[in-house]
């Protein structure tokens, strides 16, 4: 049976920390930064742990299936 593959999508944007949650990058911080608020931009920076109601969905995406 051959391997599972990871899809590309979800290996690019989110990753497993060592306790088993997801954390993925803070939206809204890529362009047109002139126009967002200071407040904004700084709680855009580092990632957040992805929600446990999109957790199985993640998962699946992962995983390959």
């Amino acid at each position: 049976m051959p391997k599972m593959k990871t899809k590309s999508a979800a290996k690019k944007r989110f990753t497993v920390t060592g306790t088993g949650k997801i954390k993925r990058t803070t939206a809204y911080k890529r362009h047109c930064l002139a126009c967002k608020t200071t407040k904004m931009k700084r709680q855009a920076r580092g990632g957040r742990i992805l929600d446990k109601t999109n957790f199985k969905a993640v998962i699946r995406f992962i995983l390959g299936k």
